[in-house]
């Protein structure tokens, strides 16, 4: 164990946390799982996680984003 972040970490199997391959893996633990429940904000709700919805990635187009020290702004088109 390293109490000080020195140890070094390698991971012993395929480590993504994206794509559609994470995303099976993450619905097929989501099956597994079942009608557990777990709790969620700050410990104060209950929520199935089979009622728990996917989530979408909206698109940037048509927003802004700061440039330089934040003094800045761009429009992604």
């Amino acid at each position: 164990m390293s109490a000080r972040g020195t140890k070094r970490f390698t991971p012993k199997r395929d480590m993504t946390f994206s794509g559609e391959k994470f995303k099976k893996m993450q619905e097929e633990k989501k099956k597994a799982l079942g009608d557990r429940y777990i709790s969620m904000g700050r410990g104060t709700k209950k929520v199935k996680i089979s009622d728990i919805k996917e989530t979408k990635v909206a698109s940037a187009k048509g927003r802004y984003v700061s440039m330089g020290r934040g003094t800045g702004r761009r429009k992604i088109e």
